[in-house]
């Protein structure tokens, strides 16, 4: 029977932050999709990998700043309620849960493709299988999961350096001039055809901010959740775009394009010291561990959105439920539901697109909770790590992704709108008589004269008392820990004072 418990508990270090955020990102972004995005964008498709990873940094800072003020489970759905509101927050709420989803089916998908280079067995049965060892695997709880994810990302990123090494070795025994044909024509489908591989290659990153859903179970949110991002991008960016150009240079774009396991055929042609048949093998593990990392932390992020939803009334209350070992059972069992249904019916084009352009109109959302919070300026908005270069970034990350939206197709922007549509209604007719509160954008229209949701700020204050003190403000913790007495009209002194000697009396 599940137990109603309050708080998840804190256990994530930054090491697992690192995990989490490089596992989630390290699958089918690099071992599938390289090929069907040469086929759109011809050589160029290794710069669309880097441009991918500059356009995730304005989304990065932003949900680190968001996480380390409001360390709660739900990260994306959370922030955009307390910012925007619950409508928005519901829409945010819903779509980030179907993308991460989307994602970890899109992982299973890769995982299914690569072992049948080795084994003889059908791609959905063996995905569906591994969905059940991860969904008990999540149940036992979040340290247990990233222990899994610790193990596979070390044997992956073992594995891949090896490919890397050997691969560049081999293109400076031939000489860079023997690789230049591969680059020519750089870009055959012009600018569209570049952006709408930047837009679809996205996803491939967008496991990066995933994390922030898991910042309730961070310890030193403030310190962790920035840098293992950080360090996780970076890590992922290098090799992504490095191992885009061997294999752009040494299969060229016609053979990559028709690859669904781009990296084994590339190492198959340039290991020459080992049997063709080990170097397979061998990237066949660095897959398998990528795609199992991909879902399993897929799952756990995902799983934290219906938690935290139904913790604010906005879905049933059974799904803030939580089991033996404090994770929510419920909200587990559901992701899981909908990743099996997802496997059953989608292909992995389709799952790339969708889940790329749902997941670039969120992070324009992300840019502008960020810009609410500052400037309904809030004095217990109090986060850790302050985004660079506001509101500039800030306006970068909401402007780019629409381009590459409405570049990446009709159909996918149709899913985009159709789920946001959805989470209206879901609003409408399920939550929004079950609430009482509005977001920090009333903060904003109070300076026009406009009205506020007074319940946020004390929210935030109980958030600053969890958090502690930093080194740097101490006065900040104290006040923080204080009652407050908000005063709108004339009150005589020794009435004022009356009321705080009685709050204190309660207190002592």
């Amino acid at each position: 029977m599940a137990k109603m418990t309050t708080g998840l508990k804190k256990q994530l270090t930054l090491g697992d932050v690192y995990v989490i955020s490089t596992g989630s990102m390290f699958s089918s972004g690099f071992f599938l999709l390289p090929g069907i995005a040469a086929a759109k964008a011809g050589p160029s498709v290794v710069l669309a990998y880097f441009v991918s990873a500059l356009l995730i940094l304005p989304a990065m800072v932003s949900k680190a700043e968001l996480a380390t003020a409001m360390p709660r489970a739900g990260g994306t759905y959370y922030f955009l309620d307390r910012t925007l509101g619950p409508l928005v927050g519901s829409i945010g709420g819903i779509s980030t849960w179907i993308v991460l989803v989307l994602k970890s089916a899109f992982a299973l998908i890769g995982m299914g493709a690569y072992l049948a280079l080795v084994l003889d067995v059908p791609l959905k049965s063996t995905a569906l299988a591994f969905t059940v060892v991860f969904l008990v695997l999540n149940v036992l709880g979040a340290r247990q999961s990233t222990g899994l994810l610790r193990v596979l990302l070390i044997m992956l990123l073992t594995i891949l350096t090896f490919f890397l090494l050997h691969g560049f070795s081999e293109i400076f025994g031939r000489g860079f001039e023997s690789v230049r044909p591969q680059f020519t024509p750089f870009a055959p489908q012009g600018v569209d055809g570049f952006l709408g591989t930047v837009g679809l290659v996205f996803i491939s990153y967008v496991g990066l901010t995933k994390v922030a859903s898991l910042a309730e179970e961070v310890t030193h949110p403030d310190r962790n959740i920035p840098l293992g991002m950080a360090l996780s991008l970076l890590t992922v960016t290098s090799i992504y775009v490095l191992g885009v150009f061997l294999m752009v240079s040494v299969l060229g774009v016609g053979a990559l394009s028709a690859s669904l396991t781009p990296v084994a055929d590339t190492a198959r042609a340039f290991f020459r010291w080992i049997p063709k048949e080990a170097g397979e093998l061998l990237m066949v593990a660095a897959a398998v561990s990528a795609f199992a990392s991909m879902s399993n932390a897929g799952i756990m992020a995902a799983s934290r959105y219906p938690l935290a939803m139904s913790r604010d009334h906005l879905a049933p209350e059974r799904l803030s439920a939580l089991g033996r070992f404090r994770t929510p059972v419920n909200a587990i069992m559901l992701t899981w539901i909908l990743l099996v249904v997802f496997l059953l019916v989608l292909n992995v084009e389709q799952v790339a697109k969708l889940a790329s352009s749902l997941q670039l109109l969120i992070f324009v959302l992300v840019n502008v909770a960020v810009i609410v919070m500052r400037e309904s300026r809030i004095e217990s908005y109090d986060p850790g790590y302050h985004a660079p270069l506001y509101p500039w970034t800030q306006v970068v990350g909401i402007v780019f992704p629409l381009i590459l939206v409405a570049e990446m197709g009709w159909l996918s922007g149709l899913f985009s709108v159709g789920v946001m549509a959805g989470g209206i209604a879901w609003y409408n007719y399920y939550a929004r008589g079950r609430l009482a509160r509005d977001g920090a954008i009333y903060h904003v229209f109070e300076r026009l004269g406009r009205r506020r949701f007074a319940g946020l700020d004390r929210e935030l204050r109980d958030i600053m008392k969890e958090k502690g003190m930093r080194a740097e403000d101490p006065f900040d913790h104290v006040v923080a820990r204080s009652v407050v007495i908000d005063i709108r009209d004339p009150v005589d002194l020794k009435e004022i004072i009356g009321e705080a000697a009685g709050l204190l009396a309660s207190r002592t």
